[in-house]
This record gives C-alpha cells, sequence and structure tokens, in this order.
C-alpha cells in the first residue's frame, strides 16, 4: 500500500482559544478584536486571510487602559496567535488624539494608591500584556494613530515594527508622575535608541515628535495624516528640514515661539484621514502573507529574543517595586494628575518635597498635604 490514508486520523480543526468574547467590547472604555482581510496591492481581499487589529477603545480617557482593557489585550494577542488564518496583529486605538497614553490615572489615583497588594495583582496583569505582545506567534505591528506616552509607549515598543501618524508624540511619564518606566522602557530603549537618547527618553518626560523618533530609528515609518483636499499637509508644529541650531540637528524637533502657537492652532482645525498610514499598514501586511510563515516567525523571534532577554531579567523585581511604590511616591503623583482640575496643576510642588525630605520629615498625611496643590477658590 503506497498511501497512508488507512491511518485513524480527526477531522475539523480545533479551537485553541483561552477566552470567548468576555473580554472584548464595542462599549469603551474597552477593547475591539477584529479580524480583516488581507488587501492585495489592488485593495482586493484575499480569501481567507485576515489581519488581527487589537484596538484601544477609550478615546475620551486618551485610550489609557484600564484593568479590563489590560485582560482585553492579553486575549486579543492570544486569539491572534491562535488562529491559522491570521497573518499578523495589528496593535491600534480609536479616534486621532492617541494611541494609549499608559494606565488610566483616575483607576490608579481612585483606587491603587495606597493599595500596593491590589497594584501589584495588577501588574502581574500587566506584565501578562506585554508578554503577551512579545510572545504573539504573529508578527505584531503598532499602527500609532497619536499619543505614546508612558506605558502607552511601553507596550507599543513592545511590538515589531512601528508605523505613525505624524501628529504622534512619543515620550515618559514615570518621574514626573510618580513613577519609573519599568513596563518595558527601561528594557526596550537602550536597544531602541543610542544609550543617551534612552537614558534622557526616560528620565526626562520630554515628549519627541515623530519625526525624531523615525530619525533615531525607533519607529519604521512617519507619515502624514493631515489633508488639505487632495494635498497631505506635514505637521506644521515640526521642524522638517535638516539644519543646526546651537550645533544641533533640529530636523524632527517642536517649533517654539509664534510659528508653535501658529502651527497648533492650524492642527486644531485641520481634517485627518489615516489613509496613508493604513497604506503602509497594509504594505507591510502583504509583505509578510508573502513569506514563509515558519520562516518568518523564526525570524521575528529571533529579533525579539534580545528585548524579551532584558524584559524577563526585571519584570518581576519591578512589579514588587511598583506595587511597593503605591504607597509612596505613585500615591503623590497619580492622585496630583487626578486632581488637576481641582488645582489647576498637574504635579506635586517638587521644591517643598525636596526639602521635606532633606529635613527628614515623616512621610505622612502632613507631608502629604504640604506637597500636593490646594483647590482652587
Amino acid at each position: 500500500m503506497s498511501d497512508l490514508s488507512w491511518l485513524p486520523r480527526e477531522s475539523g480543526i480545533k479551537n485553541h482559544h483561552l477566552w470567548g468574547e468576555e473580554h472584548f467590547s464595542d462599549q469603551a472604555p474597552g477593547v475591539i478584536f477584529e479580524k480583516r482581510p488581507i488587501l492585495d496591492p489592488s485593495g482586493a481581499p484575499v480569501d481567507g486571510l485576515f489581519s488581527a487589529w487589537i484596538i484601544l477603545n477609550n478615546p475620551m480617557q486618551y485610550n489609557s487602559y484600564t484593568t479590563e482593557m489590560v485582560k482585553g489585550v492579553i486575549a486579543g494577542f492570544h486569539r491572534a496567535s491562535a488562529d491559522s488564518s491570521v497573518v499578523a496583529a495589528v496593535f491600534t486605538a480609536m479616534g486621532d488624539k492617541a494611541f494609549c497614553t499608559g494606565g488610566n490615572t483616575k483607576e490608579y489615583a481612585e483606587y491603587y494608591a495606597g493599595r500596593p497588594n491590589e497594584y501589584g495583582l495588577y501588574m502581574d496583569l500587566f506584565n501578562a500584556m506585554v508578554d503577551g505582545i512579545l510572545g504573539c506567534k504573529k508578527p505584531t505591528i503598532c499602527r500609532v494613530n497619536g499619543m505614546r506616552v508612558a506605558g502607552g509607549q511601553e507596550i507599543g515598543m513592545a511590538c515589531d515594527i512601528a508605523v505613525s501618524s505624524d501628529l504622534a508624540i512619543f515620550g515618559q511619564a514615570g518621574p514626573r508622575h510618580g513613577s519609573a518606566p519599568d513596563g518595558g522602557s527601561t528594557d526596550f530603549l537602550p536597544w531602541m535608541l543610542p544609550m543617551e537618547q534612552a537614558m534622557w527618553n526616560c528620565i526626562s518626560c520630554e515628549m519627541w515628535s515623530a519625526y525624531k523618533m523615525k530619525r533615531l530609528g525607533l519607529i519604521s515609518k512617519c507619515v502624514p495624516v493631515i489633508r488639505d483636499g487632495d494635498a497631505w499637509v506635514r505637521n506644521p508644529a515640526i521642524e522638517t528640514d535638516q539644519y543646526l541650531r546651537d550645533g544641533e540637528i533640529v530636523y524632527g524637533e517642536y517649533k517654539t515661539g509664534d510659528a508653535a502657537k501658529q502651527a497648533r492652532a492650524y492642527v486644531k482645525s485641520a481634517t485627518t484621514d489615516f489613509e496613508r498610514l493604513d497604506s503602509e499598514v497594509n504594505r507591510i501586511l502583504w509583505t509578510y502573507t508573502n513569506l514563509f510563515p515558519a520562516c518568518l516567525i523564526k525570524s521575528v523571534e529571533g529579533v525579539r529574543l534580545k528585548k524579551k532577554y532584558f524584559w524577563d531579567q526585571a519584570k518581576v523585581i519591578n512589579r514588587h517595586w511598583l506595587a511597593a511604590n503605591m504607597n509612596n511616591e505613585a500615591y503623590l503623583g497619580f492622585n496630583a494628575f487626578n486632581t488637576k482640575k481641582i488645582t489647576g496643576q498637574d504635579t506635586i510642588d517638587f521644591i517643598e518635597y525636596r526639602r521635606r525630605m532633606a529635613a527628614g520629615d515623616a512621610f505622612d498625611v502632613e507631608f502629604m498635604a504640604a506637597v500636593l496643590g490646594r483647590p482652587n477658590t
């Protein structure tokens, strides 16, 4: 007998998903999971092949992730990973203002601040979210539709490739708002930027433009998203000509003075269109589709391994420190940010904080009241 048809075989495809639909929701705040057909270069859908879109849906809070949303991201990347019809996963968000600004500061301030054990359990979920992105058995694309800041920067960097709106800004918020960028930035940035640029980006809390990040190599592509009739308009707030100011290249830096004010006013009233951004995503997806899938993911994993190595070294001890910090500087930082509409400021009085610390004052209610802002009267 020259064939193997006589061997017993099960028929059908097994379901390897851990979860159903319970962690996905079209209602904000939530996470949307969609399968979209792969498009060929003419724009025609390819039968039976898809990209998986994991979409943060909390635009009113700049797509900051709540505890339930973290669960949705974990479930979304697991589903993409376990679906053989999916070529790649696309991580993005609703709206045109933000990809993600990190953890939901209202939830942080009003629930997790002062509850270090609870925040430790939350950090277990956060770590699982980053692990889920880094462990996805499909290539991952971060489609940056706006601000990618703080934890949003970190989960974005966990992806394999990033393509960005040129209106997006990138940066950290940790030391300014009571934390440290230990959800991935201290692990990933030294691989992705020159060391001193990584250092300054981590600690300064400066916001850098998409053009600057493209120039430095953090992202793969930066495209204009402002459309004026048939014309595409680059972000007018950014210096896009390369020249020297005070001996440094200013390409990708933000304009200052009246030019900056005029640019912000123009952007505020402009019409945004993500056609070019989506074209870049589709181009990448089409490239992936025309590669051997096993060879593709092995190649991806070989590069990811370097990011995963340093992430795995520190994620557990960082979890413990971040939890403990919820009784200290994070308590102050998140509450200051959460009450900015009441006090008119989003940070503590750092000078008073340092003076009291230098004097050896106990970190008590009187100390905290002295450095937090006061309600506007």
